[in-house]
């Protein structure tokens, strides 16, 4: 049952039936989908009336398991109607339904119908009875879309909120599993479920997640990314100190490391706190392959990562600047492939890019056939025809090409973005100062990051601070039977996760 926040301009529930759904009618400008029933259930005329939205609700349920049981049971004695405890006695003695709790206010019964459960209310009583009842239509469940999936299930998150915590509760089956759930959003009342394995978890880790929800205050938090950006320690930050995730593996994987996750209603992102440099380099399929088939992978991410921040930046700076650090067969090579274009290496660079960047944004937006379509034929024909006309030269297709590749080979989305970014900033720094302007570059980027934190916990962590115990799943992975230990800058209550092979 969803727990609602107590609203600061409370409203007592009225002993008259009828006055409340009068005001629930009032206050929601009787719209055509709010369904208010009377039923007369007294010799001396007592009601019950039972609203809902339609739309919302399973009408089914609706009708077979409330009002059926309502019906059948009248007339009921009349002692026990005209008691304040009769809505009490209701849940307990008649209806069939689970979930059903009561309420004191009547904007919380208003803010529950709104969620799609069903409101009953009685004479004498001034309380409500709030029955859950949701039935609207869902997305069922899917492969994620933006998270590849090579080896491992291959189910992902939806938009509703219960399938998203019922597939990590299949997974995590221990009693210290807990759910917190939250209501954000001053207009919308969406509801915020914190995860977490008590025992595992640092207590103040999770103070700290706690402190910061309830800060949340905006009208409506449409989808997780808005809580991403309101939570994180460096909003102004390219780099993302929070994990978002469409994979209940990941968030489980997370949960057991001491990590706590934030299920977000409405979307199938959903949030893993805290994040580190070393976290966006990983994926779940590192777990289900062998060792030293993770360590290849891992080694090839992050030389990926390398060439697709700095590899335009090196070109256009032994271009310019430092012609003689190039072998004198590449050099002549070089400016043969230049002959005839009249930009500079920047301007080359840059206008490339740009395009580049273009038609990564136009494949995305189009259908997927589509999409696909202008990505690859796009890049091949605007390539070559920017190449016959003289306006770039073939070895600055080449680069760009090759940036392209490797900026796909990042499992995160999000963090790849973010190198995509500072890309630009270190082609602009290299065609001023050449070399000097990447080291510079390198050094502030660095500077930058080590100055971060993710909810207390460094950045860069386990790199520095160091905590070589981590380092057996950091750029390699040891063998399973080696990692038995939780990750040290976690600080969890409990460290060890398996038993040593002897």
């Amino acid at each position: 049952m969803r727990a609602f926040a107590p609203r600061p301009d409370a409203k007592p529930v009225d002993p008259k039936a009828t006055m409340n759904a009068e005001y629930v009618r009032d206050l929601l400008a009787s719209p055509t989908d709010l369904v208010l029933k009377e039923l007369a259930i007294g010799a001396e005329g007592e009601r019950v009336v039972v609203c809902c939205i339609d739309g919302l609700v399973d009408r089914t349920l609706v009708d077979e398991r409330l009002l059926r049981p309502l019906m059948s049971k009248a007339p009921l004695d009349e002692a026990v109607i005209a008691s304040p405890g009769f809505l009490v006695w209701l849940q307990d003695s008649v209806l069939p339904l689970q979930g059903a709790s009561l309420a004191n206010d009547l904007n919380e019964a208003v803010d529950a119908l709104l969620a799609g459960d069903t409101v009953l209310f009685s004479d004498a009583s001034r309380q409500a009875l709030v029955v859950s009842s949701q039935g609207w239509k869902t997305r069922s469940i899917e492969e994620p879309q933006t998270e590849a999936i090579i080896r491992g299930p291959r189910d992902g998150f939806t938009e509703e909120i219960r399938t998203n915590t019922s597939l990590i509760r299949k997974r995590i089956r221990d009693h210290n599993l807990r759910m917190v759930s939250k209501v954000i959003g001053r207009r919308a009342r969406k509801e915020l479920v914190v995860a977490y394995v008590e025992g595992i978890v640092n207590p103040e880790l999770l103070k700290e997640v706690m402190r910061r929800i309830d800060t949340l205050d905006m009208d409506d938090f449409e989808g997780s990314g808005f809580v991403e950006q309101w939570l994180a320690d460096h909003p102004l930050s390219p780099f993302p100190t929070i994990t978002s995730t469409e994979r209940p593996d990941k968030v489980t994987g997370a949960l057991l490391q001491g990590r706590i996750a934030l299920i977000v209603e409405g979307t199938p992102f959903q949030l893993i706190v805290p994040a580190t440099f070393t976290t966006f380099f990983q994926s779940p399929e590192d777990y289900y392959q062998n060792w030293y088939i993770t360590t290849t992978l891992r080694v090839l991410r992050y030389l990926a990562a390398f060439i697709a921040t700095f590899l335009p930046a090196l070109y256009i700076a032994l271009l310019e600047y430092h012609h003689g650090m190039l072998p004198s067969k590449l050099a002549f090579s070089l400016a043969g492939s230049r002959e005839g274009v009249p930009f500079p290496a920047v301007v080359e660079a840059l206008l490339m890019e740009v395009t580049l960047e273009l038609l990564r944004e136009a494949g995305i937006r189009l259908p997927k056939p589509i999409g696909q379509t202008i990505g690859i034929v796009g890049g091949l024909v605007i390539g070559e025809a920017a190449v016959a006309a003289g306006i770039v030269s073939p070895i600055m297709v080449i680069i760009v090409s090759i940036t392209a590749i490797t900026s796909f080979a990042l499992p995160a989305y999000s963090f790849a973005i973010s190198l995509r970014l500072l890309r630009f900033f270190i082609m602009l720094c290299a065609a001023v100062f050449g070399l000097y302007g990447i080291i510079l570059a390198y050094i502030a980027i660095n500077v930058h990051v080590v100055n971060l934190q993710s909810f207390g916990v460094p950045y860069t962590t386990p790199i520095a601070p160091t905590f070589l115990q981590d380092w057996k799943d950091f750029l390699f992975r040891a063998p399973v039977m080696q990692m038995s230990k939780r990750p040290e800058m976690m600080q969890t209550v409990e460290n060890k996760r398996m038993k040593e092979r002897e």
